[in-house]
């Protein structure tokens, strides 16, 4: 689990304890196969509202109503000049020049199949279908950063905050990330990212040992993000003073949309992607967490907000599962975490089944991958 992370003073139910950036984050390799876009720094969605909710249903001629409610700003968005990769604004193709882009960016070769960077990634898509959990982008920027840093000893410190694992358990974490099928290929991306990337004051990050270290870090430490115009069209409509007429129309109109698009899109709705977050990688795990995570900008900013009181001293925890893993036995969530975190839950709530016994049940192997029409809307607007 993380290190622990503690109230430093009395947090109430539904303050926001923290607004944190990432040392470095990149959105999933598939999401353009899939039509996602968004910006290729902050993660932030490029398309509108509307235009979002058309993608996913195949309705080119849906339209939303209230579209002032969407925050895009398409006018803003800029591209690289030379490899068109594309950004929601000056500052973010800015920053991306600065910290890693520089190294990363392809250029005329960005559609060349023969490229190192292209075979590195099409070698990836190849290994880790979605959805993704982790991303061989998020490494590659890692080391990008550090070889266009002029104080590269000040990253290589920050990204060795993360929690590190022992040998047999990086080797757990990369049998997971890259399932049975794939786990004899570590060391083939090990060379494609060394053909791509390499740098010699990171020489240790090539060697067999420090790439499944650095390969572990990524997969131990990364916090999914998922962005979306809907979502954040939709919680500005709930905003809205309406009277109770239109109030109950529009939310019937949006009840009707998730199931649509349920039904059109499954569950690949948001861009998505990963980050390492310093202070959210030190929160450890509970059953009944008391903070939760969320990315309510639209971007990559990670805001952790208290689910309850929590008292100065009092730790702070988070959920590695989700809402509906939660609810399962001790045994089905206790074999979700050893399989994915390396660790067995002694929070209160496991404490207090421990007596129970060590089967899952006929009911939550036939519920296994369900979610009712309550559970997506919260998936696909609580991002």
């Amino acid at each position: 689990q993380g290190k622990g992370l503690f109230a430093t003073k009395n947090i109430r139910k539904g303050e926001t304890v923290f607004v944190e950036r990432p040392v470095v984050s990149s959105q999933f390799l598939w999401n353009a196969l899939y039509n996602y876009r968004a910006c290729d720094h902050c993660l932030r969605a490029l398309e509108t509202a509307e235009e979002n909710a058309q993608r996913l249903l195949g309705k080119s001629s849906l339209v939303l109503p209230h579209p002032e409610q969407c925050s895009i700003r398409k006018d803003l968005h800029q591209q690289c000049p030379r490899c068109q990769v594309t950004y929601c604004s000056a500052e973010c193709r800015q920053a991306a020049l600065e910290q890693y882009h520089q190294v990363l960016c392809l250029g005329p070769s960005r559609d060349d199949p023969a490229h190192p960077l292209n075979k590195l990634q099409e070698a990836w898509r190849n290994m880790h279908y979605p959805p993704e959990t982790s991303s061989i982008m998020l490494m590659a920027r890692m080391v990008a950063t550090i070889k266009q840093a002029k104080d590269k000893e000040w990253w290589v410190k920050a990204f060795s905050q993360f929690c590190s694992k022992t040998a047999n358990e990086e080797e757990e974490i990369v049998h997971k990330l890259l399932g049975d099928k794939f786990k004899g290929q570590l060391e083939l991306l090990r060379l494609l990212f060394t053909e791509a990337l390499y740098d010699e004051y990171l020489s240790r990050w090539f060697t067999p040992e420090g790439f499944r270290s650095l390969f572990a870090l990524v997969g131990t430490n990364g916090q999914g993000i998922g962005t979306s115009s809907l979502s954040q069209w939709v919680h500005a409509c709930d905003a809205l003073d309406l009277p109770m007429l239109q109030r109950e129309e529009l939310d019937a109109f949006i009840d009707q949309l998730y199931k649509d698009i349920e039904k059109e899109s499954g569950e690949f709705l948001n861009c998505e992607g990963s980050g390492l977050y310093v202070l959210q990688s030190c929160c450890n795990h509970s059953c009944i967490p008391n903070a939760e995570t969320s990315f309510p900008e639209n971007n990559f900013l990670l805001h952790l907000t208290a689910l309850e009181d929590i008292e100065a001293g009092e730790e702070i925890c988070i959920s590695y599962l989700d809402c509906c893993q939660r609810e399962r036995s001790r045994h089905s969530r206790n074999k979700i975490l050893r399989e994915n975190y390396l660790f067995t839950c002694s929070c209160p709530k496991c404490l207090a089944q421990a007596d129970d016994a060590d089967v899952t049940s006929d009911e939550e192997e036939e519920g296994e991958g369900e979610t009712d029409d309550a559970e997506l809307e919260d998936e696909m607007t609580d991002v």
